[in-house]
């Protein structure tokens, strides 16, 4: 699964989530952008790792600030 094909994914998993109907791109933040509160970066996490068959840790999710990295990180998780 190449970039494009987990961005699209990603896009589809973070639309329930994205209430205001925020444009979202690389730079989109999750807590400024998207105001994503606690529960609901749980709730969105969640539906990640289920997604795609793997655990962000604590430590990855607070060093993940933007959707870019977040499409990074899940590359590199699953180790494309």
């Amino acid at each position: 699964m190449d970039r494009a094909a987990i961005d699209s994914t990603i896009r589809s998993l973070i639309e329930p989530f994205n209430r205001k109907s925020v444009e979202v791109a690389d730079a989109t933040t999750f807590a400024g952008d998207l105001e994503f509160d606690s529960l609901t970066v749980m709730d969105f996490v969640a539906a990640i790792e289920d997604e795609f068959d793997i655990i962000i840790s604590m430590n990855q999710q607070a060093e993940i600030e933007n959707y870019g990295q977040l499409v990074d990180a899940v590359m590199k998780m699953r180790g494309e």
